[in-house]
């Protein structure tokens, strides 16, 4: 795993920069995404998670997911288009997860997508984390994980 100013960057993701969100292609077209260490650290303490209804269709970048912290709210957008097939629903009970493991136990949402071709205008491996390089200096970004206390 990459790490620039202390943001883990997993190099199997893929990643919409813009967005700060992290996509992982799984079985039968399904991908599982999340938000990234640099939107954790950013938005804060994270306070709640409402999700979009499993069976939703969401176009690529259509929202999965709304984040609230104590100064952000947001949407975790979808990398694909297609249908949300499941939720985090660890998430609802401790969204803080999301600022403690925001890649394995805090994914958001599962999409079936439509077509995973779409994933190609994402940012991956050594690409993705010279990208983020950039993005964490110019904004002088320093990740930080919130305690589970």
């Amino acid at each position: 795993m990459a790490e620039v100013q202390g943001c883990e960057l997993p190099e199997d993701l893929y990643y919409d920069i813009e967005k700060d969100t992290w996509a992982k292609p799984l079985e039968n077209n399904i991908v599982m995404l999340g938000m990234t260490d640099v939107a954790q650290t950013q938005a804060g303490k994270i306070l709640h998670v409402t999700f979009k209804k499993v069976g939703s269709i969401v176009q690529k970048r259509g929202n999965t997911a709304t984040i609230e912290s104590g100064k952000w709210v947001g949407p975790i957008p979808s990398p694909v288009s297609g249908e949300i097939v499941e939720v985090n629903e660890n998430l609802l009970k401790d969204p803080l997860l999301l600022n403690v493991s925001p890649y394995k136990d805090a994914w958001v949402s599962k999409v079936k997508a439509l077509d995973l071709s779409e994933l190609s205008s994402l940012f991956t491996g050594k690409e993705a984390v010279e990208k983020y390089r950039e993005k964490i200096i110019k904004n002088q970004i320093q990740c930080m994980r919130c305690s589970s206390q």
